[in-house]
């Protein structure tokens, strides 16, 4: 008898240790959240342009390019700019677009960023710094 009561103990002592964690794991994150709202909210009252202007959809127009090579592709290589800029894509650079003085770089479908590669087209996307997350595109 006296055993089962040993068993029964060590039970109630194992609960009541994973309840203590998961109270102190649900405090950590409520913690973590709370710091996080912080800080989002002291930066949407530094800079609320930012903010607004990563959530907004606009439309661009330029050429999509690389980041390698920009608007001017290299004439030594001797390749049209669409195939030269799937050649730098595929070594690792990211797709652009130049729009006048200023070069954009995009983050979306590739295959999409592809088939408009070395071409004037329109984007529509979501801009956050110099980056536009791009929804559609295509060529002009």
């Amino acid at each position: 008898m006296k055993a089962n009561r040993v068993w029964v103990e060590i039970v109630i002592v194992g609960t009541m240790i994973a309840c203590a964690l998961a109270l102190l794991i649900a405090t950590l994150g409520a913690a973590a959240g709370a710091a996080a709202g912080a800080a989002e909210s002291q930066q949407l009252k530094t800079n609320p342009t930012q903010t607004l202007q990563s959530t907004t959809e606009q439309s661009y127009q330029g050429m999509v390019t690389c980041s390698r090579c920009g608007a001017k592709h290299s004439a030594a290589i001797g390749k049209a700019a669409s195939d030269c800029v799937r050649a730098c894509v595929h070594g690792g650079a990211a797709f652009a677009l130049v729009d006048g003085d200023e070069t954009y770089l995009l983050d979306g479908d590739s295959i999409a960023l592809k088939r408009v590669a070395g071409q004037r087209a329109h984007v529509i996307g979501a801009i956050s710094g110099k980056t536009i997350r791009v929804s559609s595109v295509d060529a002009i």
